[in-house]
């Protein structure tokens, strides 16, 4: 399954999740069998050529979601993690909070 996280910075040790609109890439993560296969980066979410992204991680419940949702896709927020590992760790053992329902 794919996930975009909006974070600051190209590396996927190393960057955190930030608002999407401070942003400076988007990870795109494929998350399978309770791990992490890849990660990619984009300076946008348009520049993604993926048909069909499952989820997106955002940094709190109250950034703007709708367009997401409009894409069918489930949002979803943290609630300390800041790392992509720590967010994937806590997305395997559904400690993320559903945002918009």
């Amino acid at each position: 399954m794919l996930i975009w996280i909006p974070v600051d910075g190209e590396d996927a040790k190393l960057s955190n999740i930030m608002p999407q609109l401070q942003a400076t890439k988007w990870a795109l993560v494929d998350f399978d069998a309770g791990e992490i296969k890849s990660v990619r980066f984009y300076d946008s979410r348009e520049a993604c050529e993926e048909d069909w992204v499952d989820f997106v991680v955002l940094a709190n419940k109250y950034e703007n979601y709708i367009d997401f949702m409009n894409d069918g896709m489930m949002v979803l927020c943290v609630r300390e993690e800041k790392s992509i590992e720590d967010i994937m760790e806590a997305y395997k053992f559904k400690e993320l909070d559903e945002v918009g329902f």
